[in-house]
């Protein structure tokens, strides 16, 4: 079996999760893991999929006929490596009064260690009390196994002081 990940975007509309089900049935793939949402009116999802090797060339043609599939791609040799070495996982949440920048700091600082965000979550609301908009990101990250997670967080505390906001860690 081979492991497909599909990025799906497109204009929300009802049956487009059904379509890209059926597709995978069709083709004796199995729907694995996903994260779906919608996002200002359009939606936009990755999916994990295994499926039987001598049926993926079907299975890809299939999935680029949906209306909304951006991109078929299938993980290298080198990703399967990565993802068997020893790690830490390091997550930390962030907030503060919103600006343009949080993110780019945040992972330019991570990318700076070769810690990779495995999976991050970000939301801008109403900042009730205060006015003005509050950023938040949830994010859990893998450190490898030659970093010293002190040094992540305290360059993610620095960070954190020069763009007004507040970090939470944990690993």
């Amino acid at each position: 079996m081979a492991t497909l990940v599909l990025t799906l975007v497109g204009t929300d509309r009802a049956g487009l999760v059904a379509a890209v089900a059926e597709v995978i049935d069709a083709h004796g793939g199995n729907w694995e893991h996903s994260e779906l949402t919608e996002l200002a009116g359009a939606f936009a999802g990755v999916v994990q999929v295994s499926a039987p090797d001598e049926r993926l060339d079907d299975l890809r043609a299939a999935l680029n006929a949906v209306p909304g599939l951006v991109t078929v791609s299938l993980p290298g040799e080198g990703d399967a490596t990565a993802r068997d070495t020893p790690s830490r996982r390091l997550s930390f949440t962030v907030l503060g009064n919103d600006h343009p920048g949080i993110v780019h700091e945040i992972s330019a600082t991570l990318g700076a260690h070769g810690v990779s965000i495995d999976r991050m979550r970000t939301e801008t609301r109403d900042a009730a009390m205060a006015g003005g908009r509050l950023f938040e990101a949830t994010v859990s990250a893998v450190v490898p196994p030659t970093v010293e997670v002190a040094a992540v967080i305290a360059d993610l505390e620095r960070i954190a002081a020069e763009l007004q906001v507040d970090v939470s860690a944990r690993d």
